[in-house]
């Protein structure tokens, strides 16, 4: 999809299951399972979709998925499956060394796995060439999370990355090229950031945790894993009206079905008008 001069893909790192009642919090099962099925051990299948992008005579990727260091438990735990990120990437002629720039909305590892790889016996920067954006905070947490959050941060995915100087780290709304802005949306953690893109006066916004996918579009439905759930239903309140008010096109993290939609407003109910981005 073009927006402009700005150019960019929607490609999948793969599906991962994560459990059906944490992914809804406080709604019913019998409410979220006619949304999305569970499987036998009550997980919902999940994509995880990245942003391939071309702006201001960048590449620049939104987004690495798990990547493929776990361990085969874990592995087996997380369901994981499906097509890799590279595959992705060499469908549109991109190599890792390529990536100019490497978008992480935030660093649990079902979004950053693929920040590294295994190389022989070390874990490197699986994007030589980038320079890797995240908010300080989240850093700064990721290095040292608490007990409710530790199973969701991975040193491997991110240390290797700090250690070769390779991060750029900020603190709120910030710019990345022209075209290409993040925006701090906290709630599923404290400093999560979703991305705009803008250009040929059209807009696409990339929700990421705030609205996984499009089973998450009503107010109450958010995720048991936020650490700040009213801080989410804030930000909900926010930005999906402002993105059907202003047309823009809605891009979801985690929807394996319908990863972008435009989304409309029907007598009070939000619904998504599916948009195949290839």
């Amino acid at each position: 999809m073009k927006l402009g001069d700005l150019e960019f893909h929607v490609i999948s790192a793969g599906h991962f299951r994560l459990d059906g009642g944490a992914m809804f919090g406080v709604i019913p099962k019998p409410m979220w399972e006619k949304k999305i099925a569970p499987d036998a051990r009550n997980r919902i299948t999940l994509s995880m979709n990245c942003l391939l992008i071309r702006a201001g005579g960048k590449r620049i990727l939104v987004e690495t998925g798990a990547g493929d260091k776990l361990s085969p438990k874990l592995r087996d735990i997380y369901g994981l499956e499906g097509p890799v990120l590279s595959d992705g990437l060499q469908r549109y002629g991109v190599r890792p060394e390529d990536i100019d720039i490497v978008i992480d909305t935030h660093l649990h590892f079902d979004h950053c796995g693929g920040n590294t790889r295994m190389e022989k016996d070390k874990v490197v920067p699986s994007f030589p060439n980038a320079r890797y954006f995240v908010q300080k905070g989240e850093f700064e947490h990721a290095m040292h999370p608490n007990e409710r959050d530790r199973a969701s941060y991975f040193p491997d995915n991110f240390a290797p990355i700090e250690a070769s100087g390779m991060f750029t780290l900020f603190e709120g709304d910030s710019v990345i090229v022209p075209g290409v802005e993040v925006v701090r949306a906290p709630g599923h953690n404290a400093d999560m950031q979703c991305v705009r893109l803008t250009g040929g006066g059209k807009t696409a916004f990339l929700f990421a945790d705030l609205v996984p996918t499009t089973a998450h579009l009503p107010l109450p439905w958010i995720m048991g894993y936020d650490l700040y759930p009213m801080t989410t239903l804030e930000n909900k309140k926010r930005w999906i009206p402002e993105s059907i008010r202003e047309g823009w096109l809605a891009i979801f993290g985690h929807d394996a079905r319908v990863p972008a939609a435009y989304l409309r407003d029907r007598d009070g109910q939000w619904e998504p008008e599916p948009v195949t981005i290839d």
